[in-house]
């Protein structure tokens, strides 16, 4: 297989040697072929080579190399819009998601030229460079509407994946987090738990609006100091939990936005000299892989990270190729990982 870069063929091998891996394991990255080719670490520093050397596909490069006229050849390019926070692309949920669009991106021979997040992009000059350098966008997460207006007037094909439906006619692949919190909380409420706390943004938030939805619902009462407003971070985890319990010690669980906010939320409740899920049951939203391997292990609403960004791509290059016009509404399944960090609550 070879790459174009400013004119120069390289080769697999070239990329490993840069990478520091065999040529196999470059192959299996970039066909996406088995789950355990190398690390994510590997993974990342693979594809960061591929995007500096601006890839060109395998089926591109080998018309080069029969002689084909350079113009003919496909060299589309994609951008990742992570509109929630400035630091999500460090956000395993949303870096997820980005790996996977870039990798079925790849395979129809567009690659992920660029990402940006909402705070360094709110500028006429990002947003020409936006329009100038690349062929469709994905927007990863919730997006405000100063953001959303700029895209409308910069970008021509856009699609928009997270557990918020945004207001636009774009495409759109959703897993619904009205939805997601009616199971979470419904799961607390099967154990016994009456007096449930609220950790996350609230905002145009629909884990928020499921939240209160279920407790309407069952005729449990809302008192808006079991709810802390945190940004969706480890560290508004752990502030809002030092807050919450001292305010409301008498709670017996907490319903997390995700599973990053809920990391603070298992050390705050640890650092009180409480334990979960003896004293109090931690649930939360997303599965990311850190779930599974903390101790207690979280229990926490899967969501098909992985899927969302590949349906991404596929429906965002198909609308590019004009496979389709009207905009599309996927919505993905979703499923309860039970593990061991809720149980039925303490006796009072």
């Amino acid at each position: 297989m070879y790459i174009l870069t400013g004119g120069v063929f390289i080769t697999l091998k070239d990329i490993a040697k840069e990478a520091g891996v065999s040529v196999s394991t470059v192959s299996r990255v970039i066909n996406n072929t088995g789950s355990n080719a190398a690390s994510q670490e590997v993974r990342e520093k693979i594809w960061e080579i591929v995007r500096r050397n601006g890839y060109v596909p395998n089926s591109s490069a080998q018309s080069l190399k029969l002689g084909k006229n350079e113009n003919s050849i496909s060299s589309h390019s994609l951008t990742c819009l992570f509109a929630r926070t400035p630091s999500a692309p460090n956000n395993p949920f949303f870096a997820t998601i980005a790996r996977s669009v870039e990798t079925e991106a790849y395979k129809y021979n567009y690659f992920l030229k660029s990402s940006f997040t909402s705070f360094n992009i709110n500028n006429i000059e990002s947003y020409q460079m936006l329009q100038a350098s690349t062929n469709g966008v994905v927007i990863l997460g919730r997006c405000d509407k100063t953001t959303l207006k700029y895209i409308k007037e910069f970008c021509h094909h856009v699609i928009f994946t997270g557990l918020n439906p945004l207001d636009a006619k774009y495409d759109q692949v959703l897993c619904d987090g009205y939805q997601i919190a009616l199971m979470a909380m419904d799961y607390l409420y099967q154990l016994g738990h009456r007096r449930i706390a609220y950790m996350g943004e609230t905002e145009d938030e629909n884990r928020y609006r499921g939240y209160c939805s279920f407790l309407k619902e069952k005729q449990i009462p809302f008192h808006s100091s079991y709810v802390a407003h945190v940004p969706l971070t480890s560290s508004g985890g752990y502030d809002g939990t030092i807050k919450l319990l001292k305010q409301q010690p008498d709670l017996t669980a907490i319903f997390c936005a995700d599973d990053i906010t809920a990391l603070g939320v298992l050390r705050a409740i640890n650092d009180l000299g409480l334990k979960v899920p003896d004293d109090l049951s931690v649930i939360s939203i997303d599965d990311i892989e850190t779930a599974q391997f903390l101790s207690p292990m979280l229990t926490t609403i899967h969501v098909p990270m992985e899927e969302m960004g590949r349906l991404s791509a596929k429906m965002l290059i198909d609308r590019i190729n004009g496979g389709h016009t009207l905009p599309l509404k996927i919505n993905l399944p979703f499923y309860l990982a039970k593990r061991e960090s809720c149980a039925k609550p303490r006796s009072s």
